[in-house]
């Protein structure tokens, strides 16, 4: 396990884990409540955590057999009677208020917002809305966790979705298994070997999740015809090259991952979403490594690379409160408003899926 200060540092790779209400909890703090935004759809959300492991693979981190966790989030049937998931566990949350400010230097110092007990918009265990429903995959930024795409993916689970949120061992941030706590093993932002490796291992964790789908928890809700693939940052970068070679997935969106690691044929031939903002500094080297590629393109406004998160919600709300700096919040997410953001992503996501996994 490394130090929490080795945890990957850079623009490419995305941050940490989502920002947390306050709370009385194991990481203690105070601070502001922040609260994730409720999502839209008409269906209330259910929620199930899966641990996966793959025995033909060796995890190229820490060697031994490849491991996985993944929160699936889905339209319920009815969620009386069934708490509403924690977004992260107790250790993770520990482990995270420590993470924070170094990740992303600017936000709150240790013992200033309480990370450690956030309760998401999904009800553990509740029952699946009966149904067949296209299931979508997300692939979070390199060095983040999973739960920093919370906000989206209950959107799209609240609208007659199945999301699956794939974390990464070995690059996420922190990740409980049940073997125990990981944390990253990367040192500072990776070289291209480094990256290669991150990438080429989310490929195949991307596609162990597709060949298990039909034993999944609520696989009979699951139609495996319709199965999109989303990513943000270098989980968009993944998703393109999962599907390049995979005819199972029916559509992918990229939110702003860079294309240059391998070629990607200009007849792709399913749909692309190809999502940016106008305040990343890697723009040039974005549209560059986007070029000839027939997928529909898209722009958000005022923003920044991490509007895309549940950081483009909370940073904000930070800032209002006094905690973050106006600097910090624009190299974060920008200086839109972001109730608009928000808007947008869900817009631009749900409804190109909506178009091309109806």
């Amino acid at each position: 396990m490394t130090s929490r200060r080795t945890l990957l540092k850079g623009t490419l790779c995305g941050g940490a884990a989502a920002l947390l209400p306050t709370a009385a909890s194991a990481s203690g703090g105070g601070g502001p409540v922040l609260r994730l935004p409720a999502p839209a759809g008409p269906y209330p959300v259910g929620m199930r955590t899966v641990h996966l492991t793959d025995p033909s693979r060796t995890d190229p981190w820490v060697g031994g057999v490849r491991e996985l966790m993944l929160t699936v989030l889905y339209p319920a049937r009815s969620v009386r009677g069934f708490s509403r998931a924690a977004q992260l566990t107790p250790a993770e949350a520990r482990e995270f208020a420590g993470l924070a400010p170094q990740v992303h230097p600017g936000l709150p110092q240790p013992g200033r917002v309480d990370w450690g007990a956030v309760l998401t918009h999904g009800h553990v265990g509740a029952p699946p809305l009966p149904g067949r429903w296209p299931v979508l995959v997300y692939s979070p930024g390199g060095g983040d966790s999973r739960t920093l795409g919370t906000t989206l993916a209950e959107d799209l689970a609240s609208r007659g979705r199945v999301v699956v949120l794939v974390d990464h061992p070995g690059d996420a941030s922190q990740v409980e298994l049940p073997t125990g706590l990981r944390t990253t093993a990367l040192a500072g932002p990776p070289d291209p070997a480094t990256f290669r490796t991150m990438v080429d291992t989310r490929i195949a964790d991307l596609r162990l999740v597709l060949d298990r789908l039909g034993s999944l928890p609520l696989a009979g809700v699951v139609d495996s015809r319709r199965i999109g693939l989303y990513g943000h940052s270098a989980g968009g970068t993944a998703v393109v090259y999962a599907a390049r070679d995979d005819r199972r997935v029916g559509a992918v969106a990229n939110l702003e991952g860079y294309l240059d690691l391998y070629p990607v044929p200009s007849g792709f031939g399913r749909p692309l979403l190809l999502l940016r903002t106008d305040g990343f500094d890697g723009a040039d080297r974005i549209e560059s490594s986007w070029a000839g590629l027939p997928g529909h393109r898209a722009l958000l406004r005022e923003a920044n690379h991490w509007a895309f998160t549940d950081y483009g919600s909370l940073v904000p709300r930070l800032q209002a409160s006094g905690l973050v700096t106006a600097a910090a919040r624009t190299a974060l997410v920008g200086t839109g408003d972001p109730a608009v953001t928000l808007t947008e992503v869900r817009h631009r996501v749900g409804t190109f899926f909506a178009r091309h996994l109806p």
